[in-house]
């Protein structure tokens, strides 16, 4: 089996593994009436919790210790086994800090994969920049593939989702096992201080005005996407509740692939981002980014199984735009601005502000939001509200980036895009 369908099939099980349960734990924990949508908000936040903590640790560990495939495969392992108990859990409170266990085995996966690629790919001479894109397509192709099988084998509101996340984590621990060795790299420098090799350096951004507002309006965005992560299955599984569309409901039914629609967007828009960027500048593509977290919610709000189903396809079409249009132009504001010192370092605070401190935000806020404004005492949640209340916070934060932050366009920034 040549290098990149191995380093391919890798990619694919990486988002499986998590692709099988992160859209639909809310339709489980909320049909199973497992708790509140605070204690829910809590469990959710585990998973940036783990990013903020887990990457960088396991980063120094692979960097000075044990080679880089081998603790991969431990972690997807011991990510397994975990997830194995969750079926058993019946309680809110105990499902936070198995979920929590999971998710501290899971979140450094994610880089350690792409680490992984990039160190076999150089060995084998393959052309990095070139080669890795489509390799990692997988990994959202994978991702979608893990929504649709737990939606079409009946597990959404089941445990199963669980199950089909930790065999295939299982399975993909051991195959990491057989991947080319990939040996520590010492590229830390012995006399480093703990804070360099944290990647904590990079704080010291925050004392430039615009570099600061950058990071502060990337923890706004990463709590955006945190709410659909969390909220956009068990929204549409809720339409079963309502007598004029029920549990036969085409949206019921395929939640989730209709979800997947959002995944799919990705890959294309992610094509489109050179052509915007050349075009629009990066203070602009990252506001075309806040327009269409406005219009992903607002469409929702207004969205229904019948005449308003097109709002819901459209909402999962614009969420390709809001996600990827804001993570790579962001990134290349990084690339482009920061010095090549601390610029690692400055990629990974871009990531820990937006997947970490705004996911944990958005997860813990959000829920509670929803239980004391948009929950009825029967439990019901008025959607139409928290997609609308969710749209004006999109829009309060577009607002504010339009008027502080000021970035001038270079055409020549988009040379930099690593495709």
């Amino acid at each position: 089996m040549g290098i990149k369908l191995r380093l391919t099939i890798l990619s694919f099980l990486q988002f499986y593994v998590w692709g099988a349960w992160l859209i639909t734990i809310a339709t489980y924990f909320f049909s199973n009436n497992m708790g509140t949508g605070a204690q829910f908000g809590a469990i959710f936040s585990t998973l940036a919790i783990s990013s903020l903590i887990m990457p960088a640790l396991t980063g120094i560990i692979a960097d000075k210790w044990i080679n880089a495939e081998r603790l991969y495969g431990v972690l997807h392992i011991l990510y397994g086994a975990i997830l194995l108990y969750v079926p058993q859990v019946k309680d809110a409170d105990t499902l936070y800090y198995i979920i929590f266990a999971a998710m501290i085995c899971y979140m450094p996966t994610i880089s350690l994969s792409n680490s992984i690629s990039y160190t076999i790919l150089k060995k084998n001479n393959y052309d990095v920049v070139k080669v890795f894109p489509p390799i990692r397509v997988w990994g959202t192709i994978g991702f979608i593939a893990a929504m649709w099988t737990t939606n079409l084998s009946g597990s959404k509101a089941n445990g199963n989702q669980f199950v089909i996340a930790a065999v295939a984590a299982i399975l993909l621990g051991i195959y990491a096992f057989t991947m080319p060795k990939c040996p520590p790299q010492k590229s830390i420098a012995k006399d480093a201080s703990l804070a360099e090799q944290l990647g904590l350096n990079a704080f010291k951004l925050f004392a430039k005005y615009k570099t600061a507002l950058f990071f502060i309006f990337s923890m706004f965005l990463g709590a955006a996407l945190q709410l659909t992560n969390m909220y956009g299955d068990t929204f549409l599984d809720d339409f079963r509740k309502i007598p004029e569309y029920g549990p036969d409901s085409f949206v019921v039914k395929y939640s989730t692939i209709i979800m997947s629609i959002s995944q799919i967007s990705e890959t294309v828009f992610i094509l489109t981002i050179p052509f915007f960027l050349k075009r629009f500048g990066i203070k602009k593509v990252m506001l075309f980014s806040m327009i269409a977290w406005v219009l992903r919610f607002g469409l929702f709000a207004y969205g229904n199984p019948a005449d308003g189903l097109w709002m819901i396809i459209v909402s999962c079409i614009v969420y390709g735009m809001a996600f990827d249009f804001f993570n790579i132009s962001g990134s290349l504001f990084i690339e482009t601005t920061t010095s090549a010192s601390i610029r690692s370092s400055a990629q990974g605070l871009f990531m820990m502000m937006t997947n970490g401190v705004g996911a944990f935000l958005g997860s813990k806020i959000s829920g509670s939001v929803i239980d004391k404004y948009f929950t009825s005492s029967g439990g019901d949640r008025d959607w139409h509200n928290i997609w609308l209340s969710f749209a004006v916070y999109a829009l309060v934060v577009a607002v504010l980036f339009t008027i502080l932050f000021r970035h001038k366009h270079n055409p020549d920034e988009v040379a930099n895009i690593q495709h």
